[in-house]
Formats: structure tokens, sequence, C-alpha cells
């Protein structure tokens, strides 16, 4: 038999066609997967539905594990072990009240009212500084109201994200001048720093200054800008690290690891060890030994650590993956959008977002210093959760006013979720008038000597004039 003819009996053989199958049926079954998913993204209101659920799962693991994490706390404060679970679940409902307006009022009257929010917003941030405001964790920046507590930065983050775009998109044809791009947005945000850096507050600085990145980065400015931006910032940084002994402590700490375990390290070490003993799985929800007085603060800024241990890698992975879903899901409604201040206060609230995320899992994991900034709606804390439930209320706003979902909305109805929260039918974008340009005096006299000079008499036109050397 020759080579050819082996060749051949090798290709008819039914063990070929077997081993040829389960490749084209695996390559089948991908690309139905790749096929609905592609169809379910291209539905006019996926964005809208994709921000909800990313909601509920951050309310709902942030819940379980502020449960898990504040149990040992409160028994130990001697109290219920369900004290601080009680009060995050009341924040929940606050929030979901805010979300419920963020998601319902039209974006053209926050636009409008975005200059008084910010003015509020400031003089909030003054009067925290006076005896009003109490002092919590070596910062001024609360008020206490009965058994609550409400940090004022958290709102001044969404006015400077409304109203800095609502300025921008107005000089957004001058934006190539500095003095437009610059004034009066970041004197207005170098006050808000001044304020919150009086308190001071390094981690609410940190996330205002992101904001104003955000900002001035969709506006379109030039890069050397924010190299100026980075170096006031780290001054801004190392001020705050060194006039706070416990923060100048944290920083030094970061810079030399293991030096100090039983003292300024000991937070961050605590945090990777609980990170390490998760493993794959984890050792289950309540488990986790790391929250028996071994890792301070572990239902605040630590809870991440909490995650890696009681539900190990796959836990955090899921955590990453919400807020990195979260990232594509703003930009998808950025990009979507025509209206532009939409698509500025879209994409500043979701780097802002993620932005706070990454921040906090940084120096869980020791790639940051450890500068007190919330994992967002999964650490405990009442200001933080709710903002953070009214900034999905608007970012869903947002997606709703995409042009698909705007036609869906108002030609087939507002759909359950909408007629269960008696959502308005979104307003189609209406481009602004362009005025014509005003002409100078000298044109405008010009203009009326010629319309003089053309004036008919009795409605009778005027007489031909005569031509020189022509007949009369």
């Amino acid at each position: 038999m020759t080579a050819l003819e082996e060749s051949k009996n090798t290709r008819s053989e039914p063990d070929g066609k077997a081993e040829r199958k389960p490749r084209k049926g695996r390559t089948g079954r991908l690309g139905a997967i790749r096929t609905a998913l592609t169809a379910w993204l291209g539905r006019p209101l996926a964005s809208f539905h994709l921000l909800l659920a990313i909601c509920v799962l951050l309310i709902v693991i942030g819940l379980v594990m502020v449960l898990s994490a504040s149990a040992v706390i409160s028994i130990n404060q001697g109290s219920s072990a369900y004290t601080v679970f009680g009060k995050q679940v009341v924040f929940v409902l606050v929030g979901l009240a805010m979300f419920w307006i963020g998601v319902r009022v039209p974006l053209q009257r926050m636009r409008a009212f975005s200059p008084v929010a910010l003015w509020i917003t400031v003089l909030l941030l003054v009067l925290v500084l006076t005896p009003l405001g109490s002092t919590l964790n070596g910062t001024r920046s609360w008020f206490r109201i009965g058994p609550l507590s409400v940090q004022p930065i958290e709102f001044a983050k969404l006015a400077l994200a409304l109203w800095g775009a609502h300025i921008l998109v107005l000089k957004r044809g001058l934006l190539h001048q500095y003095r437009h791009l610059l004034v009066p947005v970041v004197p207005a945000a170098l006050v808000m720093f001044a304020l919150v850096m009086l308190q001071p507050d390094l981690g609410g600085t940190v996330t205002l200054g992101v904001v104003l990145i955000a900002l001035l980065w969709f506006a379109g400015a030039q890069l050397r800008l924010f190299g100026a931006l980075a170096l006031g910032g780290l001054a801004g940084v190392v001020l705050l690290a060194i006039g706070t002994g416990y923060r100048y402590a944290r920083v030094l700490s970061f810079l030399h690891p293991g030096e100090d375990s039983l003292g300024a390290d000991y937070q961050s070490d605590q945090a990777l060890y609980a990170l390490a003993e998760g493993g794959l799985f984890g050792k289950g929800i309540g488990q986790g030994q790391s929250k028996w007085e071994y890792l301070p603060n572990v239902h605040n800024d630590f809870i991440f650590a909490l995650i890696g241990e009681e539900m190990g890698f796959l836990g955090c992975a899921l955590v990453l993956g919400l807020f990195g879903v979260l990232a594509v899901v703003g930009m998808r409604v950025a990009t979507r959008n025509i209206d532009p201040w939409i698509r500025m206060v879209a994409a500043t609230l979701t780097v802002w977002l993620v932005a706070q995320a990454a921040i906090n899992i940084c120096y869980v994991v020791g790639l940051l210093p450890v500068t007190g900034i919330t994992l967002p709606l999964i650490s405990s804390g009442g200001t933080s959760v709710v903002t953070t439930m009214l900034v999905f209320g608007v970012l869903a706003n947002c997606a709703r006013h995409e042009p698909e979902a705007v036609a869906a909305l108002r030609s087939q109805g507002p759909g359950r979720f909408g007629r269960l929260m008696r959502l308005p039918a979104p307003e189609p974008y209406q481009p602004p008038v362009r005025r014509k340009p005003a002409r100078s005096p000298a044109t405008q006299r010009g203009s009326a000597g010629r319309a003089v000079g053309r004036t008919t008499v009795r409605g009778r036109q005027p007489a031909p004039r005569r031509r020189l050397g022509g007949r009369s």
C-alpha cells in the first residue's frame, strides 16, 4: 500500500471524524453564546439593566460582608451583634430613596440646580470646621445628627462633577485657551481642596482630585496640565501626611515594609495574612479569623481583606469583575449619548467610582499607602453608601437617555421597572440654538444707511439712476 492510500484511509476513518466534530461543536456553542450576548447588548436598555444588576450585587455583597465583619465588633462593644449591620441596612434604605431621586429627576433640572448644589456643599465644608462639626478618627469632617453621622465631602464630589461638566460644556468652544479651561472650575476645586485639607481628610482630598482630573481629561485638556496637577496633588498629599503623625507613620511603613510589624505595619500585614489564608475558595462566610480583633477597621476600609479570607480568590475576582464591568458600562453610556453634558457626567462619575475602588483595593493588597478610602457599596459607612447609590441613580438616568433608549421608552412605554418606580419618559436631546454673531457698530450704521437709501415713498420703487453719457 502506498503512502497516498494510507493517508486517504486515515482521513476516511471514523475516529478522525469523531475528533473533528467536538471542535466544530465547541466553536458553534461559543459562536451562539457570542451572538446571543451581542444581541442582548444591542437592546435599547441594556446599559440601564447592567447598571441595576451591578448596583444590586454590590449591595448584597456589602450587606453580607458587613454583617460578618461587624458582628464580633458589636458584641465586644457590649451591644447586639446586629447593631452595625442594622445601621447599614438603614443607610441602604435611605440610599434606595436617593437612587430613586437620581434616576427620576430630569437631567436638565439637575444641570440647572448644579450651581446651587455647589454653593451648598462649599457652605457645608465651611460649617464642618466650626463647632457644629464633630471630630472622628482625628478629622473634623462629620456632622452628627443623633446616632447618625454625615460627611459633606461625599456630596461635594457629586456637586463638583455636575457643576464642572456644566461649565466646561458651556465653554467647550473656548477650551483651547487655558483661562477658559481652568476658570472657574479649577479655582472652585482648589477652594474645596483647601477646606478638606483643613479637616484634614486625605481620602476625601484624593477622591476630589480624581473628580477634577476626570473633568479636565474628558474636556480635552492638554497633557502638560495634568503634569502640573500631579505635582500639586503630590505636594498636597505630602503636606497632609507630614502634618498628621499616624499618616506619616503609614507612609514610612509603606516605603520601608516590615520594619514595624507591631506598629504602623500591623494593619497592612494582617490584611495580607487574611488574603493569603483565604486561598482559592475561602474559609466560608462568617468563618474568618481576622475580624476577631486581628485586623482593625475590617468592616470599613479593609473589608476587601475579609472578602479574600472568607470568599477566597473567587470572591475577590467577583468584586474586581463587578467594578470592571461598571467601568465598561459607564463608558458605554458616555459614548452612546449625544448630549455633551451627559457624556461628561457619565464618564466622570464612572471614573470616580472605579478609581475609588481601585485605590481601596490597592492599599489593602499593599500597592499603595493606607489612605482611608472606602470600597463603594461594600464598606460600612453611611454617607458613602447613600452618595454612591445616588451616583448609580444618576448613571442609570444617563443610560435611559441613550438615543435608542429614549425612542424605545417613548414608543413602547416605561416597562415594568419604570412603572414600578414611576419614571417619566426621557426627553430627546435638543441641541442648543446657535445665536447669530453680533455685528459691530460700524456695520450696523452702514446697513442702516443702505436701508435708508433704499426706502421707498408710499410704496413706490426709487427712480433709476441715470447712466453717465446715456440717455435720460
